[in-house]
């Protein structure tokens, strides 16, 4: 049976401030096929950007950031007709490097691109050995970096990581697939990496690296908590839609319930204030504007 993806249905308890920022989501349309290198194209029928405009009426969502899929590797051609078709409610992060023309970078600014991603699980483009190239691409261009690795070893990429010119978000919950608790080395370093003053850091995709799993995905809620405690101002969310790890409708997550779970863990309506609106406008270096 093909894996459908749910558009509609009970609204989140928590509704969403006007101008809300979807963070981490990805996007497809037909004629652009996976490249070699990267993960095939989603299970099921292809998520568009026609489905995720009912999925931001579902969940009360207003704007978005279109993220490079990894089927595509360092070829933006399918994100920047995404962003094409969303129009002025997107803006999105590509996959550079070095071989990356100016000519392109220019033709990615100008569709609305404003950050660079870096990938260091398997099938990415750029991984971290490409660190300092995309950095200095995207301090250039006043871009940010979307930096997703296996947070479990952050202590040895932390020296880097503090050296960066760029704004950055540490994707994922930090992908702290060892399990880590509010008083491991790993959260320590990233409140140092956040104190640095231009980190980030993302709520997005947490059954991705739950150990105790869901519904409530106690784990990661305790050190989502803590950090977004520790500096409200740097905490940023993603529906992470169309959930590209499921592969079967089992594995496929209640949006709205999700939502409420991960937004539930920032303490009152300031915070999520601060985390859908404030906060991402501010990373991604975009008008405050697009309220409903």
């Amino acid at each position: 049976m093909s894996l459908i993806r749910p558009l509609s249905g009970r609204k989140p308890a928590i509704t969403l401030p006007k101008g809300a920022i979807d963070t981490q989501m990805h996007a497809y349309l037909p004629g652009y096929p996976a490249l070699p290198g990267g993960p095939g194209l989603p299970a099921g029928d292809l998520p568009t950007p026609e489905q995720y405009r009912q999925f931001m009426d579902w969940i009360g969502i207003d704007r978005v950031i279109v993220t490079q899929g990894m089927a595509h590797q360092l070829d933006n051609a399918n994100l920047v007709a995404c962003l094409e078709q969303f129009g002025d409610i997107a803006w999105g992060i590509a996959a550079v490097d070095a071989s990356t023309s100016e000519a392109e970078l220019d033709r990615l600014s100008a569709a609305r691109v404003r950050g660079a991603r870096i990938m260091n699980l398997p099938g990415g483009a750029a991984n971290l050995t490409k660190l300092e190239e995309v950095d200095a691409i995207a301090a250039s261009r006043d871009w940010m970096i979307a930096i997703q690795f296996d947070g479990s070893d952050i202590l040895d990429y932390e020296a880097r990581l503090s050296k960066l010119k760029s704004r950055w978000v540490l994707d994922h919950h930090g992908k702290f697939f060892c399990g880590v608790t509010p008083d491991s080395p790993q959260v320590k370093a990233t409140k140092r990496l956040i104190d640095g003053g231009r980190c980030w850091f993302k709520f997005a995709g947490a059954y991705e690296s739950s150990k105790t799993g869901g519904p409530d995905f106690a784990d990661v809620a305790a050190v989502a908590r803590d950090i977004a405690a520790h500096a409200p101002e740097r905490i940023v969310w993603g529906s992470n839609w169309p959930h590209n790890l499921a592969r079967a409708q089992a594995d496929y997550p209640d949006d709205a319930a999700l939502a409420d779970t991960v937004l539930g863990w920032l303490p009152d309506e300031a915070a999520r204030q601060l985390a859908l609106v404030d906060n991402p406008t501010e990373l991604f270096g975009i008008a405050p504007s697009g309220d409903r």
